[in-house]
């Protein structure tokens, strides 16, 4: 593990981060669409207000990183 780069482990580490945590969003909505027993839709409105609510976690993680 020495002689791989930092930034390696740090983009693979992310990238392992974010499909876990996409899959477990997916499976809490998929659960709670079977819970009350609805068909699973995504308006376009709820998929603007999930990738804006993204953007705002990425610009907090760059900005904890370092970034401005």
């Amino acid at each position: 593990m020495e002689n791989i780069p930092v930034k390696t482990r740090v983009l693979v580490g992310g990238t392992v981060i974010g499909a876990l945590t996409g899959l477990g969003a997916a499976y809490l909505m998929v659960k709670s669409s079977e819970s009350e027993g609805t068909e699973l839709t995504l308006s376009p409105a709820d998929g603007v207000r999930i990738g804006l609510t993204v953007m705002g976690l990425l610009r907090l993680v760059a900005s904890i990183g370092g970034g401005k």
